[in-house]
């Protein structure tokens, strides 16, 4: 039986008092910007199939989406691009490597799954390519809809401190042109891709984002019936970076980490879980986000591999 939202409620300030109590992690700073994040920061939020939130701590509390987005400019190139030329581009396979490296990029000379640095670059490209001079307009307009955001904003400090410091992220786009998988100039991906990165948001917007997703889009926020399905796929296998099985067997639904401390999750057919808390492991995992929906999935059986009568 589910919980009412007071149930739920309850459930979530459990959580939240439960999961404040860890301590690991360290707050970002290989992007000087991040570095200045208070780690005291934490809160959680659900939204549930019909929009309702269930939330705890600071979940008004802006910070930039980062590798969140991958999730967005995933289901935007599914959206509006040849599917063929996707394939094409990015494979979907889990990498075994950190998520900014090259390593395996070399050698496959393709890109392992969009939840990485090098996919999500291979993705903006093709949908810079879409859009043209408009890219960034038509995609934040995508990313407010499934974020259920009126507008959204750039963090343009984050911005610049990415831009300015990104030289992996260059190196990696350079690459990509290199074996062909670049049709636009290196310099304008990585701005549209750093912008995407640098979106501001809050563990609400986050919420929303993985209960749209929960609900199969819902409300016409897609065109094509099995975009959820691809991007919740790659979600469960890639999105936790070198955390994906772990994250399986602990957790057990669909989620992504963003360097920032953010976190997405989506229970198919349930909710969707937004956290917010800077200090990250050392995947780039936030560690109180993983406290919580760890906690989330045990106290409500959310568990996709759980057998139920």
């Amino acid at each position: 039986m589910k919980p009412t939202p007071e149930e739920l409620q309850q459930i979530v300030d459990e959580v939240y008092a439960a999961a404040r109590k860890e301590s690991g992690g360290e707050v970002a700073s290989y992007i000087p910007e991040l570095g200045k994040a208070d780690a005291n920061h934490f809160g959680i939020s659900i939204c549930d199939l019909d929009g309702g939130l269930m939330h705890a701590g600071d979940t008004d509390h802006p910070f930039t989406i980062q590798s969140i987005s991958k999730v967005i400019t995933y289901a935007c190139a599914l959206e509006t691009c040849d599917r063929e030329a996707i394939d094409q581009r990015v494979d979907i396979e889990p990498t075994g490597e950190d998520f900014d490296s090259i390593i395996k990029l070399d050698r496959h000379q393709r890109p392992f799954n969009p939840m990485v640095n090098a996919g999500a670059i291979a993705i903006t490209d093709l949908l810079l390519s879409r859009f043209g001079k408009n890219a960034l307009g038509a995609t934040l307009e995508f990313y407010a809809r499934l974020l259920g955001r009126a507008d959204l904003e750039i963090d343009e400090k984050v911005f610049n401190s990415e831009v300015s410091t990104g030289k992996k992220n260059l190196a990696t786009a350079n690459l990509l042109k290199h074996f062909s998988l670049l049709d636009n100039e290196v310099d304008d991906v990585i701005e549209l891709y750093c912008r995407h990165c640098s979106v501001l948001v809050t563990a609400v917007d986050l919420a929303r984002l993985g209960a749209n997703l929960a609900r199969a889009g819902g409300h016409g926020l897609f065109s094509r019936p099995d975009t959820c399905r691809h991007v919740l796929s790659v979600m469960m296998t890639c999105g936790m970076y070198n955390d994906a099985g772990q994250w399986a067997l602990d957790v057990g639904y669909p989620a992504k980490s963003g360097i920032s401390g953010g976190m997405t999750a989506s229970v198919p057919g349930r909710m969707g879980v937004g956290v917010f808390s800077p200090p990250v492991n050392e995947l780039g995992s936030s560690v109180r986000g993983w406290a919580a929906n760890r906690l989330i999935s045990s106290k409500l059986g959310l568990h996709l591999f759980t057998c139920k009568e």
